[in-house]
């Protein structure tokens, strides 16, 4: 699966951090799929199915048929990303000065 992994990032023009980030899952965790070390586990597999419905599981997981559910769809079109999380709100600003003091904001 390292293999068609590492086709589907290229087809979307993602990095390994953009898809753990937008899967939800550690980065780390993609690094060991791409090297071969790891095999995806079930979280991995549902989140990849649920963020990206285009892409064959069919395909990813055996290797048989298209990449893409729908043959018409160009590979370089980047999907649309659905945020796992609520935005995040600034709570605290450090400001940190050369004379080794620093301000709190928040």
């Amino acid at each position: 699966m390292d293999k068609r992994l590492q086709q589907f990032l290229d087809a979307e023009n993602i990095t390994q951090s953009q898809l753990a980030d937008t899967l939800g899952v550690a980065r780390a965790g993609i690094s060991h799929i791409l090297s071969g070390r790891n095999r995806p586990g079930f979280d991995f597999l549902e989140a990849m199915a649920l963020h990206y419905p285009q892409v064959s599981m069919d395909w990813l997981l055996t290797g048989k048929g298209r990449m893409y559910k729908n043959s018409s769809k160009e590979p370089a079109e980047n999907p649309v990303f659905a945020p796992l999380k609520p935005p995040r709100r600034v709570s605290k600003i450090l400001v940190f000065y050369d004379d080794n003091t620093f301000e709190e904001f928040q």
